[in-house]
């Protein structure tokens, strides 16, 4: 199993992008691309080529599940990891988030202290570590 270096976060709110990145890069010590929108993640996808996708769902223009449906007609996303993050938890929405191609959920408000732990774990389950 390749060790996680890459996380693409697409995500419209601004405080959200930085506290996230911060902890990511400071705690987990990753690299992480930050997207304000779903195009600016598919424009950027090819050059950064993320190991994860941290997708929030409910965005502007383009939201979460329809920016996700782009990559994957563009872009090979087999051995990419899709976690979306959202306040949309109950168990028929997680269900349908997996159903269309996310690993995982991760809940809105998140612990940004938890964050790196739960993706990596997340990771290692994706891969069978």
């Amino acid at each position: 199993m390749d060790p996680l270096k890459r996380i693409m976060h697409v995500e419209d709110d601004e405080s959200i992008r930085m506290i996230t990145s911060i902890t990511l890069e400071s705690v987990g010590n990753m690299e992480v691309r930050s997207c304000e929108s779903g195009f600016l993640a598919l424009d950027q996808f090819e050059e950064f080529k993320p190991q994860v996708i941290l997708m929030d769902v409910m965005m502007p223009e383009l939201d979460g599940p329809e920016t996700l449906e782009k990559m994957k007609a563009r872009f090979d996303l087999s051995s990419i990891m899709v976690l979306f993050i959202t306040a949309k938890v109950q168990d028929d929405e997680i269900a349908h988030f997996k159903a269309i191609g996310g690993f995982d959920v991760i809940e809105k408000p998140f612990d940004p202290m938890t964050l790196s732990d739960k993706i990596l774990a997340c990771w290692k389950a994706c891969h069978g570590g």
